[in-house]
């Protein structure tokens, strides 16, 4: 090839590699994924689920919800991290994911979730809740209370399994209270609500989406929320804090990326959840589903991670608490 037609040959590779839109598409460019870490029906695949069509308006492109169970949910992030950093496939976080599985002694981690993930925003808060067998024979927080006191170590409370968030709120619920209580542990929370019902274990700290149908039928009695605010569902019902004023129990689910999410990507996501949380209809569906939205900025959403680490390492650490 002669020599000017290779430097125009060159140069025109070059302008055409530098073209917006050919080293790097704009985001979004295809469908965008959302990965679950846990089944079908439960509160983050239903916030999944949720924001999916919204989320396709806001984006322009069509939003697919993956379930990748395992590992506490952890089997979904593994997914993502191992992603490209484009921006088109994010993971919905739990809180314990990244404030208390880090921390917990005994549990491996798959991945590092500081050094694999990108933290993207903050999406909902979970509200929590404290149910009791309809059995029981005390009627608020302070009869409980006093219950346990005259009775220690009788009143159980149930759980997913060590160090799980329902593990971690009767520990905190117990240290501040200053009674005992017996923790006992299940595989998965449907055995956990039937023998609450049954009368075989008392109660339970947990999310409310996930006792809402047992409460409207009775087998399960709502003694109290466990955050800061009651649930429009139910807006008589008390709050823990009202007697244990230390007392402040909320989940969140947030979303993030693989490590290296360029910032303008960052920026594209934090706008189209924004927009979603301004939409009457997603926030109406949010809270009669028992969650509410939490919808900010990058920085909020890592200041919130550091904060729970914090919490609940001291939890963790005050119990002993171990995987199982």
């Amino acid at each position: 090839m002669p020599t000017i037609g290779r430097r125009a040959a060159c140069a025109g590779l070059l302008a055409l590699a530098l073209r917006p839109g050919r080293a790097r598409a704009a985001f979004p460019d295809h469908d965008v994924r959302l990965l679950v870490g846990f089944s079908p029906g439960g509160t983050v695949d239903l916030l999944a689920r949720l924001l999916a069509e919204p989320l396709r308006a806001a984006l322009g492109q069509t939003v697919v919800v993956e379930n990748r169970t395992g590992a506490s949910g952890l089997i979904a992030a593994q997914a993502v991290a191992q992603s490209p950093p484009d921006g088109h496939a994010l993971y919905i976080a739990a809180m314990s994911a990244y404030a208390v599985l880090p921390q917990l002694p005994g549990y491996r981690m798959p991945i590092d979730m500081d050094r694999d993930l990108t933290p993207v925003a903050n999406v909902a808060g979970v509200i929590n809740a404290l149910v009791v067998t309809p059995r029981a024979p005390f009627r608020d927080v302070p009869g409980l209370i006093a219950h346990a006191k005259a009775n220690p170590d009788r009143l159980t409370y149930a759980s997913t399994g060590n160090g799980t968030s329902q593990h971690l709120a009767g520990e905190l619920f117990s240290r501040l209270a200053g009674v005992r209580m017996t923790h006992v542990p299940y595989r998965g929370g449907a055995n956990a609500i039937v023998d609450i019902a049954a009368g075989r274990i008392d109660m339970m700290f947990g999310n409310f989406p996930e006792f809402i149908g047992q409460i409207r039928d009775g087998s399960l009695r709502l003694l109290a929320f466990g955050g800061a605010r009651a649930s429009p569902l139910f807006p008589e019902t008390p709050l823990i804090r009202d007697t244990l004023p230390d007392f402040t129990v909320t989940s969140w689910l947030g979303l993030s990326g693989p490590a290296g999410l360029p910032a303008p990507v960052v920026e594209r996501w934090v706008a189209a959840l924004e927009q979603v949380a301004a939409q009457p209809e997603f926030r109406r569906r949010l809270a009669e589903n028992g969650m509410e939205s939490l919808a900010g900025d990058q920085a909020a959403f890592r200041a919130t991670i550091a904060a729970d680490r914090e919490r609940w390492g001291a939890v963790i650490r005050a119990a002993g608490i171990r995987a199982d």
